[in-house]
């Protein structure tokens, strides 16, 4: 039996990098997937696509959740859709980086409401559906950033760290009706959003990597593979450090 049979996952930012490949993880071990895009109607089709050949029931929503009205219409579309949340991978998010003297207000708070309100909206609504089955897995996307701080990421930092903050909070308010709350920090990861590090020369950001690379986004759905399933029944408010050993 797979790891997700007929559970019903909802990722957020799944259209491409670390969100696509968790949704497509989770449809290989039997999820039903629902996923949000903000953007590309045609990467969500793809995905789409790509899940439904994996033998499961898949939608995308173009929604953003740092929206709370677009939050609760998402949730009530999903449970809708496909009858109730199981799983809840809160994935979306932007940087907006500068060193503080040059960081605008409009940035600072921009990132704050893509990074870590998107967390609060979604949170407070898949709670709901979780609360009355008295089962359910959060899994909230933090970062390295949020743990140890990076020059000219305050913002970013920030909110990841306060999505750290939030996770063991809430870990500690739904315990008692079965529902855990992790979070997941990944270090350096192959996507769109770290390409700019590896241009201004990879070697010097591999030093101080102990496994010598930068992830891949593979390896993050890993772990999220392990929080969404019952290998991690009796793990909640963690944070799971998916970076190569940096914080080493």
């Amino acid at each position: 039996m797979k790891l997700l049979e007929n559970k019903v996952a909802l990722v957020t930012g799944a259209s491409r990098g670390i969100g696509e490949a968790i949704a497509i993880k989770f449809a290989e071990q039997g999820a039903n997937v629902a996923f949000t895009y903000l953007s590309s109607d045609e990467k969500a089709k793809v995905l789409e696509e790509k899940l439904v050949a994996l033998g499961v029931k898949a939608k995308g929503y173009k929604s953003d959740a740092g929206n709370l009205k677009a939050a609760e219409q998402l949730a009530n579309d999903v449970t809708k859709d496909f009858g109730t949340i199981d799983i809840c991978v809160n994935n979306a998010g932007i940087s907006r980086d500068n060193l503080l003297l040059r960081l605008t207000e409009e940035q600072w708070d921009e990132v704050m409401q893509a990074n870590l309100k998107s967390v609060f909206n979604l949170t407070k609504q898949v709670i709901r559906p979780m609360m009355k089955n008295r089962a359910g897995s959060i899994i909230n996307l933090s970062s390295i950033v949020g743990v140890k701080g990076n020059g000219g990421q305050s913002a970013y930092a920030a909110s990841k760290a306060g999505i750290i903050g939030f996770t063991k909070s809430i870990a500690q308010e739904i315990g008692s009706r079965n529902i855990r709350c992790n979070a997941i920090a990944p270090g350096f990861i192959e996507t769109d959003m770290t390409h700019y590090l590896k241009d201004g020369g990879a070697e010097k950001w591999f030093e101080k990597i102990p496994l010598g690379r930068f992830g891949k986004p593979e390896d993050v759905a890993n772990a999220a593979l392990f929080l969404a399933s019952d290998m991690s029944l009796y793990v909640t408010g963690q944070v799971l450090q998916v970076c190569g050993g940096m914080s080493t």
